[in-house]
């Protein structure tokens, strides 16, 4: 897999989406034309994708405005693969606390308030504490991260990150020896959530790692995308990323992050132990009960002709973790 990490940049250098956005017209005109030519058969927006989308420079009513990050300092690129457009990532989401359509987020996040935010760390470590999310992030040096996103539901993108890794923070909080696991929880806030109404998951939306995964190099906690910060929708202000698991694994909104000596119980697996495992790695091999994982649809294409890597493509870097293990049992 190729990784790029040149040494420190320029905050100007870091993407921009336009730059991107122009990039992906290009790219589709040429499919347009070449499809064209072989009667029809071209990767088209699916009608999620058109319907999810907000208009170009939309945002959630009451959404707090993006402002430009400062002091990104480093870049790592996983792939050469485009990256989606900046609505593309916007628009079409699963995050269930807003309903569970894909436009949901977009349309009714923007009431949710993100300021000022606190992060509990707690359990089994040495420094817990309430910490705010400017203190938080001044942990370590921000980076921006492109990396493929792989959702359970078969479909992907590719999104230029910004945060800082996840490593550091768990560093700072200096966890116990008998901490094995890291357990991490949404905010749990129904006057400004209204899809928690609608039931269906055990709230607030906990997730975790082994620790071994959480000080993985490639785990991010992110507050921004494309250079600037979150929207709510998205996660904000900090959300987790770790790219060789399926999405839902990565926990949106982070108010708590908590050091256990057990492996935590999680929010999908609670739901259904059968389709969602603990570990959730990206596999092509272990099929989800009712579709294939061969292959995915990259958005904002109608079809599944992308294939799936193992472990996202991420396989260099993350497969030693799972050694000797049984993939399929340990789903």
């Amino acid at each position: 897999m190729l990784i790029k990490k040149p040494a420190d940049i320029r905050s100007s250098e870091i993407t921009d989406e336009r730059l991107y956005l122009r990039r992906r017209e290009f790219i589709q005109i040429g499919a347009g034309l070449m499809g064209a030519a072989a009667g029809g058969l071209l990767a088209a927006c699916g009608n999620d994708a058109l319907n999810a989308a907000p208009a170009a420079g939309g945002a959630p009513a009451n959404a707090a405005p993006q402002t430009p990050i400062a002091n990104v300092t480093k870049k790592m690129v996983t792939t050469t693969e485009p990256l989606n457009k900046f609505e593309e990532i916007t628009g079409y989401n699963n995050y269930y606390e807003f309903g569970t359509s894909k436009g949901d987020p977009a349309k009714y996040a923007g009431q949710l308030k993100t300021s000022p935010w606190t992060v509990k760390i707690d359990g089994l470590c040495n420094k817990p504490g309430d910490y705010h999310l400017d203190d938080l992030v001044k942990t370590a040096d921000l980076e921006e991260r492109v990396y493929r996103f792989r959702c359970v539901e078969a479909w992907s993108m590719v999104i230029p990150w910004v945060g800082i890794p996840l490593a550091a923070v768990i560093k700072r909080a200096e966890p116990q020896p008998k901490a094995t696991f890291v357990e991490m929880q949404t905010l749990l806030r129904p006057a400004e959530m209204p899809g928690l109404s609608e039931g269906g998951l055990n709230w607030p939306y906990t997730e975790g790692l082994r620790m071994d995964e959480a000080m993985n190099p490639l785990a991010l906690l992110a507050i921004g995308l494309y250079g600037k910060t979150l929207m709510n929708q998205n996660g904000a202000p900090i959300r987790l990323v770790v790219p060789w698991k399926y999405g839902f694994k990565n926990v949106k909104s982070i108010v708590r992050i908590r050091f256990v000596d057990k492996m935590p119980r999680t929010a999908w697996n609670d739901a259904n132990p059968g389709e969602y495992g603990f570990y959730s790695n990206v596999n092509p091999n272990v099929d989800h009960p009712r579709w294939s994982q061969a292959t995915e649809r990259r958005i904002p294409s109608y079809f599944k002709t992308t294939k799936t890597l193992m472990f996202n493509g991420y396989a260099d870097q993350v497969a030693s973790m799972y050694a000797g293990m049984d993939l399929k049992k340990y789903y």
